[in-house]
């Protein structure tokens, strides 16, 4: 499972594709390839799973090719080398040698893949006994593999990952062979145990389960290795691209196929991700699976959206938290459920489309594929952290959890604090005195501090007075005032991002989030496709 950047955590597996923003940068004939092979993959899967396996045994294919060619001129080369006559020969012999043994060495220390373990809290079957009987139910269930690790993190989410027991990956990987065997970890967050009942985390589970065990098949499998590998490859070599010609050279060629490679293998990830969804409604029910979905989505918004800026504002009034985040976070679920489950969430949420950033489905076509029709689900009355953890396993893990945010957090903390009382003393200073008197400094310096530390109904009289003066440009009072306008629906909003973006490229990702949220909700994904394109090379 991964977290989608943005406005909130996603429910899904690790199997992203993670080349997807970028060959999305190869512009229209990415996005129509996608979508074409969309519909041959709805129209006959078996057909376009084939062509896929095709298209992956081709790509290793010529991998093994290269790598011979490298190999076998380099050989010739040595044994001219060796049995020529004249000294000058031998050395040009051996230099043409070396250059296909480079090339050879950059491609196999590209392959040498070893990624990094997942981080987290370890949880034993001595702490959590129930938990792991859960666990032990499901693997049964779908003849999965074992899961060597039970990890807790921080996250509104739940990730299953595999890992290689050594560093071969890439090179057994891309021919579909495991090196010597697999470490498989699964990591439950500790906001997503407190928030959602045991039978939506079950199903979770066995969606990531359908990921680990294979219930695509071998080829996902391998398929999902070999992703790795040709992405871990094409990043080195596009990295060490500009100091060596040879390297340049072979990144050149990657640059050329990994789009149509992306693309294939994109569309067959995507389709994995409803077999996993099927998975999961086997083992706890449709009905339970799209629950879950709809909560996961609605629920991951709001912590992100109000329970930790929330949390975070009070360090403009309190030097340390009036309480802290896991120790509450139980309670303000249960409180924040009238604020997320609201028709109007769920209707924001069912208007998005999948995009081709990521190879999970949008939330309506992963319900519409389990055959449920989307409804906010009811309120928990027993999270899971209750039901599978026991109360002494739990309490340890929210203080451990607790101390270790306020050590990461606590001085930023007081720092805020600290500004946030320098800040209201210059709001009443300035505050007190009509907009007129002001000068354009005090006058930029009230608007931003009242955008950024009071509200935007008690700035935004003094934005559009501060963006009708001379003497602009003021890139982030327009970017607040673009988003006061977005926020009422009005597009005219759009034009002042445009111009923040234009003066500021540090708001770029702000305003470009503001801006394709405002297109998504009332124009869709291609009027926010386009107005993107057209608004990042102002930041270029």
């Amino acid at each position: 499972m991964d977290t989608q950047h943005g406005k909130h955590a996603q429910i899904g597996s690790e199997g992203q594709v993670a080349n997807a923003a970028r060959m999305a940068g190869h512009g229209h004939t990415y996005l129509r390839l996608v979508r074409r092979l969309e519909r041959d993959a709805h129209e006959d899967p078996a057909a376009f799973r084939r062509r896929v396996m095709l298209v992956g045994g081709a790509a290793s294919a010529a991998i093994a090719i290269v790598l011979a060619l490298f190999l076998v001129v380099s050989m010739v080369a040595i044994r001219h080398a060796l049995g020529a006559h004249s000294g000058a020969t031998a050395v040009k012999l051996a230099l043409l040698a070396l250059l296909p043994l480079a090339a050879l060495l950059i491609v196999l220390r590209a392959l040498y893949v070893r990624l990094p373990s997942p981080e987290g809290r370890p949880l034993t079957r001595a702490e959590a006994p129930a938990l792991f009987d859960m666990l032990d139910r499901i693997r049964v269930k779908l003849d999965g593999p074992r899961i060597d690790h039970v990890l807790v993190d921080e996250r509104y989410n739940a990730a299953a990952a595999q890992r290689a027991r050594i560093g071969l990956l890439g090179i057994f990987g891309l021919f579909g062979f495991r090196s010597g065997g697999s470490t498989n970890y699964l990591t439950l967050g500790l906001p997503y145990l407190l928030g959602v009942p045991a039978r939506e985390m079950a199903a979770t589970v066995a969606h990531e389960y359908g990921h680990l065990c294979g219930n695509h098949g071998k080829s996902a499998a391998w398929l999902y290795r070999q992703r790795l590998v040709f992405g871990t490859l094409h990043g080195h070599l596009r990295a060490l691209a500009a100091g060596s010609l040879l390297h340049r050279g072979i990144a050149a060629v990657l640059d050329r196929l990994m789009p149509y490679y992306n693309a294939y293998t994109f569309v067959l990830a995507r389709q994995n991700e409803y077999d996993a969804d099927r998975t999961a409604s086997g083992v706890a029910g449709s009905v339970v699976n799209a629950q879950g979905l709809v909560r996961d989505t609605l629920q991951a918004r709001w912590i992100a959206d109000a329970f930790w800026p929330t949390l975070l504002r009070q360090a403009d009034d309190a030097e340390r938290p009036l309480f802290m985040p896991f120790a509450a976070m139980r309670t303000a679920l249960k409180a924040g459920y009238a604020h997320w489950a609201q028709p109007a969430a769920l209707a924001a949420a069912l208007a998005e489309r999948s995009g081709v950033h990521d190879t999970h489905p949008c939330l309506r076509e992963r319900v519409d594929a389990i055959g449920e029709r989307p409804a906010l689900p009811r309120p928990v009355d027993r999270p899971a952290a209750d039901a599978l953890l026991p109360p002494d396993t739990l309490c340890a893990l929210i203080q451990e959890f607790d101390e270790a945010w306020w050590a990461r957090t606590g001085r930023q903390w007081q720092a805020r604090h600290r500004e946030a009382s320098r800040d209201r003393s210059r709001l009443a200073e300035l505050g007190a005195l009509p907009l007129a008197a002001l000068s354009l400094a005090s006058l930029h310096e009230l608007a931003l501090l009242r955008a950024e530390r009071e509200s935007p109904a008690a700035a935004r009289d003094v934005l559009a007075h501060l963006l009708a003066q001379p003497g602009g440009p003021f890139p982030r009072a327009a970017f607040h005032y673009g988003c006061i306008l977005l926020a009422d629906g009005s597009d005219a909003g759009l034009f002042h991002l445009e111009a923040a973006v234009a003066h500021d490229r540090t708001l770029a990702d702000a305003a470009t989030a503001e801006g394709c949220a405002f297109l998504l909700r009332t124009k869709g994904q291609r009027a926010a496709r386009l107005w993107r394109e057209a608004l990042l090379p102002r930041a270029a």
